[in-house]
């Protein structure tokens, strides 16, 4: 993946504020709603969406420009491991692993330390080192649940369950998948903390998932039933007539599921009036005559 900064165009010494504007700006230009169909401009949107994620995270910010973590949120390699053994004898005082050299021989390195203090390296048993990842789960998965094989910054592959409803930066931990152990022992863990990447319109906030649908100035005026997306799948809800624009409607359980209790939180959905993208002489004509004794909509907006 790109450097998060050259995806924003922002240098490295950019505020919090200059990160949130250059995302806005580049992002509504790539944004998939105005180039349907177009894969380039939903892969822009996605890359612009991930570079802010990270770079509007602080820790996360300060690790990738330490070199901790790449462009993607995951673990770099590290080399040259260095463990001392004090008393050991000549040419023992060292273990060293890395710069290519296989996890598989740690114990053949044990093993001669300890022929070098006398001890044979008979009955040295360890468990292995747990390691720690980072990974980038699409929303809907994190939502609903499912498989992922991902490719850690070491090489190493794992085949990882993604629980339903997990939550952004939960641990993950796969028994097992760590650093081999010594002389037999068992190996270790490997803990995987989740991040979840953002939808381009499901906003979540605890178990409830938030979104704002356009409708037209009709289905706004007339009501009726609509297509509405959710994690799941599209359903249909009903607009009642004369909409307002900022009308929050509720789908009873589309949200995400609480593995504790068992019950799925709801989604709300935002109505958004959205006027024909051309010029309608019809409808300019209709409203030009059109005859209302509401009151002033802006009546009391006063500033203090």
């Amino acid at each position: 993946m790109r450097d998060p900064y050259e995806v924003l165009g922002v240098s490295k010494t950019a505020t919090t504020d200059d990160i949130r504007q250059a995302y806005r700006k580049l992002a509504k230009k790539s944004h998939p709603d105005l180039h349907p169909g177009d894969a380039k401009a939903e892969t822009r949107f996605k890359e612009l969406s991930n570079a802010k994620e990270l770079l509007s995270d602080a820790d996360k910010r300060r690790r990738f420009d330490a070199g901790e973590i790449d462009a993607a949120g995951n673990e770099r390699p590290q080399h040259n491991y260095y463990r001392p053994y004090a008393d050991g004898g000549e040419g023992a005082k060292y273990a060293r692993y890395g710069d290519g050299q296989d996890p598989e021989n740690m114990s053949d390195i044990f093993a001669d330390l300890f022929r070098g203090r006398g001890g044979g390296g008979e009955g040295l048993k360890m468990r292995g080192q747990d390691v720690s990842y980072s990974l980038a789960v699409p929303f809907i998965d994190a939502a609903r649940g499912g498989k992922m094989r991902a490719t850690m910054a070491d090489g190493k592959v794992l085949d990882i369950s993604i629980p339903e409803g997990v939550h952004d930066r939960q641990l993950l931990r796969l028994r097992g998948k760590g650093m081999p152990g010594i002389g037999g022992g068992p190996s270790g863990d490997a803990y995987v903390e989740v991040h979840i990447q953002s939808h381009r319109f499901f906003d979540r906030k605890d178990n409830n998932i938030h979104m704002t649908l356009p409708v037209t100035l009709r289905e706004a005026v007339l009501g009726g039933k609509v297509k509405v997306p959710t994690v799941y799948g599209h359903v249909e809800m009903t607009v009642p007539k004369n909409a307002n624009a900022g009308t929050t409607l509720r789908l009873k359980g589309k949200g995400i599921l609480d593995p504790k209790s068992g019950q799925r939180g709801d989604q709300y959905v935002r109505i958004e009036i959205v006027l024909p993208e051309h010029p309608d002489a019809e409808l300019e004509a209709f409203v030009r005559d059109w005859q209302t004794g509401e009151d002033d909509p802006r009546k009391g907006m006063v500033a203090l």
